[in-house]
């Protein structure tokens, strides 16, 4: 099963280059796109993008009438001026995205509950969608991660908690592997008007209304390689094994309820979970222009963790995502998150996040983020412990090829942890160098 992944997602890379290549497929990229048809034209010209194709490609978003660069991870929202990087064919009346990235990372993370370890992590999306009149359309989404060549424990990470490796003990200072299929979903939309839709999302994994987009298609940090500590305050429930979401799109605001499985995905990544549907969360988002995308959520889990199955959670975030460009090549985009668990056990646990990527010019990525969260799985008491986390890293890619890019990089980390929990050490730290390979 693991050469058959790993086969597989090597395939989907290349092939989306190779077919981009030969057919003179176009590419969108969201940072060259503003809300108005005038300035997007104005902006593809500049990337030298086949505009006779595009303009037979809807310009519209999955769920109602807004730039198509809003839609990120499940239903969620980003800015109209997110970095967004894809390839666009049309079929018939389909028109067809597809997107690959490939991580190679050496990780070390110092101390005694460190490690480390070298490994592939990445994603390969297929998206395809036909609009049958001018009100309805149907949107399908494919999505497949290597993450399960890394193994069980997933990969060293001080401070990350959530999940288990073998249904016995919880995975702490790891970053738990993600599962091979990561989405498969099917949205409908009924446009009720020129600013009014609705919409239904049915996926099986996929992720419900709750929290920001997932981190590893978030415009702040789409090209950071490891997982933000507050993974689990934020955005864990991008991986779940049942989903049904209603929404409602007026104009730039949006309001869904969804239903879902609570419980997080097993330990063996390359199966199927049994939906539950147990658990119910609602959704609030907000553009007020094409810089910005807020919302606030709030679910209540069922039985989240594997081995706590008695605590239920509830779960709040909040959000604001900010993206701007200062020229064809150059742009800014920022995070700021905050979480909170509230377990049935009496706890309450908060988690901030801040990140932001800039780029100064086309090859080169800038990226930053910091961290606080309480945290009462780090210690065997399960005292609560305030810890943080402050990353900084950079990449430059290469275009080696018609669209097909490489990139070099590095990060640190500098983990800040109270005296009561000394076996971090005195200075706690972790540090990943990679490189990689995505479709653009």
């Amino acid at each position: 099963m693991r050469v058959f992944a790993s086969t597989v997602f090597f395939l989907g890379l290349s092939c989306c280059a190779a077919f981009a290549q030969s057919n003179g497929i176009a590419t969108s990229d969201a940072n060259s796109q503003s809300p108005d048809m005038g300035s997007m034209n104005q902006m593809d010209d500049m990337r030298g993008i086949n505009m006779q194709t595009m303009s037979e490609m809807s310009s519209t978003g999955v769920l109602g009438n807004y730039q198509m660069t809003r839609d990120a991870s499940g239903t969620s929202w980003q800015p109209d001026l997110s970095t967004h990087q894809g390839i666009h064919a049309m079929t018939g009346d389909w028109m067809l995205m597809g997107h690959a990235m490939l991580w190679g990372i050496y990780d070390t993370q110092g101390g005694s509950r460190g490690g480390d370890k070298t490994f592939l992590e990445g994603m390969l999306m297929g998206e395809a969608r036909r609009d049958f009149s001018t009100a309805d359309s149907l949107n399908l989404r494919a999505m497949l991660s290597p993450d399960p060549l890394v193994g069980p424990s997933g990969y060293p990470l001080l401070l990350a908690t959530g999940e288990t490796a073998n249904g016995v003990t919880p995975l702490i200072d790891r970053q738990h592997p993600h599962d091979l299929v990561m989405e498969l979903s099917a949205t409908y939309t009924h446009r009720l008007s020129q600013d009014n839709s609705v919409f239904l999302y049915a996926a099986d994994p996929g992720e419900p209304a709750l929290g920001p987009t997932a981190f590893m298609h978030r415009a702040s940090s789409v090209d950071i390689p490891d997982a933000p500590i507050t993974h689990h305050w934020l955005d864990s429930t991008h991986i779940t094994f049942g989903v049904l979401t209603g929404g409602f799109v007026h104009d730039d605001w949006k309001l869904e309820i969804s239903q879902f499985t609570g419980r997080e995905p097993d330990q063996e990544r390359y199966d199927f979970d049994s939906p539950r549907f147990d658990s119910t969360s609602a959704r609030l988002s907000w553009n007020p222009d094409p810089h910005w995308s807020l919302q606030t959520s709030w679910g209540h889990l069922d039985s989240p963790e594997q081995l706590e199955p008695l605590i239920n959670e509830d779960r709040t975030t909040a959000s604001a995502t900010y993206a701007t460009r200062f020229s064809a090549d150059s742009s800014l985009a920022a995070t700021l998150a905050w979480g909170m668990k509230q377990l049935s056990s009496g706890v309450s646990l908060n988690g901030v996040l801040l990140e932001s990527e800039f780029k100064p010019c086309d090859p080169w990525t800038i990226f930053a983020r910091a961290e606080w969260e309480q945290n009462n799985e780090l210690v065997p008491s399960s005292a609560i412990v305030r810890v943080g986390e402050i990353t900084i890293g950079g990449i430059r890619d290469w275009q080696v090829a018609d669209h097909l890019r490489f990139g070099i990089g590095a990060l640190y980390a500098f983990d800040i942890v109270p005296s009561l929990v000394p076996s971090y050490g005195n200075n706690p730290h972790g540090a990943m160098m990679f490189v990689r390979t995505f479709v653009d």
